[in-house]
């Protein structure tokens, strides 16, 4: 017997054996694709769920706020982003545990303050003068100014 004849004769073992351990690798290959796969839809899953957290926790908070309180979180997340997300979330904790009920812009804006972070909101005042509802800088320019006093 050549060594070529043994070879043969032992194939059908040798065939089964090599189909066994590709069937394994095989296995190995798919479980580990399914495993990737798994991952990429948790982390997809994990951002689109963190987005969502955000919007939900803003509006969560958006409900117990009154008196432009509203304004003051716009305006703290334009020029505050990273502080007013922490904030949101350490606020809506304290409205959990029933400390907090209602939240007033000018309370909102004190918080910030209180924190270091000044926050730049537009306001005007307005006076009303014989029916007419005046800017407060008007006001002041129609009493320094004589000519305009006789004419009333």
């Amino acid at each position: 017997m050549t060594n070529n004849e043994k070879s043969n004769i032992e194939d059908p073992d040798l065939e089964l054996i090599k189909a066994r351990k590709m069937r394994a690798l095989k296995e190995q290959v798919a479980s580990k694709e399914k495993e990737r796969k798994n991952i990429e839809q948790e982390k997809s899953y994990q951002n689109n769920t963190s987005s969502l957290n955000n919007v939900s926790e803003r509006d969560f908070l958006n409900r117990y706020l009154y008196d432009r309180g509203d304004e003051v979180l716009t305006l703290g997340e334009q020029q505050y982003p990273f502080q007013t997300k922490v904030l949101v979330k350490r606020l809506n904790e304290l409205i959990r545990y029933g400390e907090i009920s209602k939240i007033s812009g000018g309370d909102l804006l004190a918080v910030y303050r209180s924190l270091g972070l000044h926050i730049r909101v537009n306001t005007s005042i307005s006076i009303s003068d014989h029916g007419k509802t005046i800017s407060f800088s008007e006001k002041l320019k129609q009493s320094n100014d004589p000519a305009l006093d006789q004419e009333k």
